[in-house]
């Protein structure tokens, strides 16, 4: 037990610190969040047009023919929008929630790779990267294919974070 909390503690600080770099370090995300210079202009218009939600604009009414209306928007603009009606700063309590989430999610890669008995090196470090790439296909890349989003940087995150985590466990889980 005490092997296995060790083992996910650690993993949970390699993704936490990981993802600090990826975001605030070397900003890897800069695709995801542009700057535009008409953005007051944007957010005022949005915020006398739109409830908070998230939005996925041109979208058929309700009881509207949803094939009439895809056929009409074709080749016109589109959007996904995320609106908050208030930015709100939940810094401090998001860090401590993304990183009680990286110890479970390291946790959880441990206890797969105990449940092997006693896993090589080779195979802690491939199959936490497996699982960094499962994570990857399932949900940034999947959501690419329909909404056409950038996620080279997902696809970075996922081999660069899970791989020096399962460096980690094919290191300790030997010991």
């Amino acid at each position: 037990m005490k092997k296995l909390i060790i083992a996910a503690l650690v993993s949970g600080l390699i993704l936490f610190i990981w993802q600090f770099i990826s975001f605030a370090i070397v900003n890897i995300h800069t695709d995801t969040q542009q700057y535009s210079p008409n953005q007051d202009k944007i957010l005022e218009f949005l915020d006398e047009n739109l409830e908070e939600g998230f939005y996925f604009l041109p979208n058929a009414a309700p009881g509207e023919n949803e094939m009439e209306a895809m056929e009409e928007a074709m080749g016109k603009p589109w959007a996904q929008v995320y609106f908050h009606k208030e930015m709100t700063n939940t810094m401090g309590f998001n860090l401590i929630r993304g990183f009680l989430i990286d110890i479970i999610a390291g946790g959880l890669m441990a206890w797969i790779l105990l449940k092997m008995g006693n896993p090589s090196f080779q195979t802690a470090l491939f199959s936490s990267l497996a699982v960094g790439i499962i994570g990857y296909l399932n949900f940034p890349y999947l959501n690419s294919i329909w909404y056409e989003t950038p996620t080279k940087m997902d696809l970075v995150d996922a081999v660069m974070s899970w791989g020096l985590v399962g460096l980690w466990l094919g290191w300790w889980l030997r010991k």
